[in-house]
C-alpha cells in the first residue's frame, strides 16, 4: 500500500533524533512538507540533512509556554497551512520510586510530556484546525497503559494522562482527528538505559524477537496521518512487537 501525503503540511516536535526524526523523515518522504522542532538548532540542521523532501526547522524547547504558538505560526507562514501535528517531544529526567521524585524533575516531566501537547494542540486548533480540520498524533508509551515496575512511574503517569487527553480531545475537536501511538521499547538514545539493561532479555522473550526500530513507529504514524485513517480517532495504538502478551514490557 503506497501512502501519499502530497499537499499536506506537518509539524513534528522532538524531531532531531529517534522516533520523532523517523516520523518527520517518513512524512516528508511521503510527500508532506514538514517543520521539525527540537531544542537545538544544530541538531535540527543535522537531522534535516538526512531527510528528503521539503523540510524546515524551528528550534525551541517544546515545554516553553509560547513555543507551540510560535512554531505553528512559523509553519503556516512558511508553508501556508498546517494539517498534521505530531506531539512527540518527551523527557524523563528522573528514574526511581515515584514518591521519591523531587519537585523540579516532577514539574519538568509534566511540562514537556503533558503540558506541551496541550499547548501545541491549542495553537494548532486556533490557527489551523478550527477552520480546516486536521490530525493530531500524540506519541505516548505502553507504560501509560500498564505498570512496568519501579523506575519510570512519573514518566508513565504523564503518558497515561496523554492517552486520556487523546480521547478527550478527539471528542472535543472533531472532525479534527486525534490519535495516539503507544510504542514499546524502541532502540533509541532516549531509551538507552532500558535497552542496555533489559533489551536483550526482553527481545528474546518477545513473539517478534526484537526491539522496536524508530522506523516501525514512523510507519504507523504515516498511516494515521493519511486519509486512509480518516475514520480513526480517539484511540491510542500499541506497537510493541508483541511484548504486551508477556504481561509487561
Amino acid at each position: 500500500m503506497e501512502i501519499s501525503l502530497d499537499g499536506k503540511v506537518a509539524l513534528v516536535t522532538g524531531a532531531s533524533r529517534g522516533i520523532g526524526k523517523a516520523i518527520a523523515a517518513s512524512l516528508a518522504a511521503s510527500g508532506a512538507k514538514v517543520m521539525i522542532n527540537s531544542r537545538k538548532q544544530e541538531s535540527l540542521e543535522a537531522a534535516r540533512a538526512e531527510m528528503t523532501g521539503e523540510v524546515e526547522i524551528f528550534a525551541a524547547n517544546a515545554g516553553d509556554a509560547d513555543a507551540g504558538e510560535r512554531a505553528v505560526l512559523a509553519t503556516i507562514e512558511r508553508f501556508g497551512q498546517l494539517d498534521i501535528l505530531v506531539n512527540n517531544a518527551a523527557t524523563n529526567p528522573y528514574y526511581g520510586r515515584t514518591l521519591d521524585v523531587d519537585d523540579a524533575r516532577y514539574q519538568k516531566t509534566f511540562q514537556v510530556n503533558l503540558d506541551a501537547p496541550v499547548r501545541w494542540t491549542q495553537a494548532a486548533w486556533k490557527y489551523a484546525f478550527e477552520q480546516h480540520p486536521g490530525t493530531v498524533i500524540n506519541v505516548a508509551s505502553v507504560g501509560g497503559l500498564r505498570v512496568e515496575g519501579v523506575g519510570l512511574g512519573v514518566y508513565n503517569v504523564t503518558k497515561a494522562a496523554l492517552i486520556h487527553l487523546t480521547r478527550q480531545l478527539a471528542l472535543e475537536l472533531g472532525p479534527t482527528r486525534v490519535v495516539g501511538i503507544a510504542p514499546g521499547l524502541v532502540d533509541t538514545d532516549f531509551a538507552a538505559l532500558l535497552v542496555e539493561n533489559f533489551g536483550d532479555s526482553l527481545a528474546e522473550r518477545m513473539p517478534l524477537q526484537r526491539l522496536g526500530d524508530p522506523q516501525d513507529i514512523a510507519n504507523l504514524a504515516v498511516f494515521l496521518a493519511s486519509d486512509l485513517a480518516s475514520w480513526m480517532t480517539g484511540e491510542t495504538y500499541v506497537i510493541d512487537g508483541g511484548a504486551g502478551v508477556l504481561g509487561s514490557g
